[in-house]
């Protein structure tokens, strides 16, 4: 991860989705799955997966700001994955699955919060967003295995079947954002 550039963490439910949109996103020079904003120091997936650590499995971002915005990073999340379900996506259920936006900057929180507000205003969504917007905390990355999954594994069940839809979707709503 560039030391230079911003980050901004998404959970989105299981990273291998989220991260398999990024990784298509124009201005976005480095994705990364993890977990954060747990209790637990150095989680693994196993301890994630049981609900016990209070961690997320999320994305982190770094990203040029020269060539993508925070809004443009969440209006693009905002259609990928359902933001007014708590602690689910999809048919994954728990606590690391939860919709969240975790901020490096204060900047970045403003951004998130009056997105979430305009959206909420606007009635795209038919239930309120209970997407969780809070500061980068406890941070840890994901086990090799799960970066780039998506790419390494294409003909996987799970990326067929709800990964290659997302990244479509990103592809169709957001074409002159892609990579």
């Amino acid at each position: 991860m560039s030391d230079s550039l911003p980050t901004i963490t998404l959970g989105g439910g299981c990273f291998w989705c989220t991260e398999s949109v990024y990784k298509a996103v124009q201005g976005i020079e480095d994705v990364q799955s993890g977990y954060c904003n747990g209790h637990a120091r150095a989680p693994s997936y196993e301890q994630v997966c049981s609900g016990s650590t209070g961690h997320n499995e999320v994305v982190k971002l770094v990203f040029d700001p020269a060539q993508i915005s925070v809004r443009e990073i969440l209006e693009i999340f905002f259609v990928i994955h359902d933001p007014t379900t708590l602690n689910r996506q999809g048919n994954d259920s728990g606590t690391q699955y939860r919709s969240g936006i975790y901020c490096s900057t204060p900047g970045q929180e403003a951004i998130a919060k009056d997105l979430i507000g305009e959206l909420n205003q606007s009635g795209v969504y038919s239930r309120p967003i209970v997407t969780e917007v809070l500061p980068l905390a406890n941070y840890w990355p994901a086990e090799d295995y799960h970066q780039n999954f998506f790419e390494k594994n294409p003909a996987q069940g799970y990326c067929v079947a709800v990964a290659a839809p997302k990244v479509a979707k990103f592809r169709k709503t957001f074409a002159r954002l892609a990579k």
